[in-house]
């Protein structure tokens, strides 16, 4: 074990990890905001999430975390697959009525069915549908493993939704570089924002 790694292990065994300064630190790395859908007998379902990463080419994979106490868990295994919506810039209020403890659902919301059977957001920035492949566990979390089946850009040209600091807020390109908009006007994000 190298002296770095050594020193890491030393540091965890005197201080436990607070979750909240964990969570504080996590969240200063910037990531785009995505509402997971599911559903079965055409009762659609979401919730909001910001741990999203692409996973593998060949097969196409991808993953996002659900907490352990999801509401989302019982509806996932049913359907047998999710799509993740990539969120536009104007669409925080979505984000946030999907991830409330009891989310406002999709009364309101413009969705379709895809060829799945699984709902989509009409007016999301892009969307991936899945089949779940595996599920993890990992910690208070699981990671969900999906492969993707069918994809779409409805929303070309537009700003993604981004996650930084406890905020939403959309970023718009300039000169070919992102900056954050609405810097002086940070809206905190609900404790029960992811998942």
């Amino acid at each position: 074990m190298s002296a770095a790694a050594r020193s890491l292990v030393h540091m965890h065994e005197k201080q436990p990890i607070d979750p909240r300064s964990l969570r504080q630190v996590c969240g200063l790395f910037a990531t785009g905001v995505a509402v997971i859908t599911t559903g079965v007998d055409g009762r659609p379902e979401g919730t909001t999430v910001n741990s999203f990463t692409s996973v593998s080419l060949e097969p196409p994979l991808v993953l996002f975390c659900l907490h352990k106490h999801s509401r989302l868990h019982e509806v996932l295994k049913e359907s047998g697959g999710f799509t993740v919506n990539f969120l536009s810039g104007r669409q925080e209020k979505l984000a946030r009525s999907f991830a409330g403890r009891r989310p406002e659902g999709f009364q309101n919301v413009p969705h379709h069915y895809g060829s799945t059977g699984l709902p989509v957001l009409s007016e999301g920035l892009a969307y991936l549908t899945c089949t779940t492949v595996d599920v993890h566990a990992g910690g208070d979390h699981d990671i969900v493993v999906g492969e993707v089946v069918e994809l779409g850009v409805p929303e070309h040209g537009k700003e993604p939704l981004i996650f930084f600091d406890g905020s939403l807020g959309a970023l718009e390109a300039e000169a070919g570089r992102f900056s954050r908009a609405g810097r002086e006007t940070r809206t905190p994000v609900p404790a029960a924002r992811a998942s």
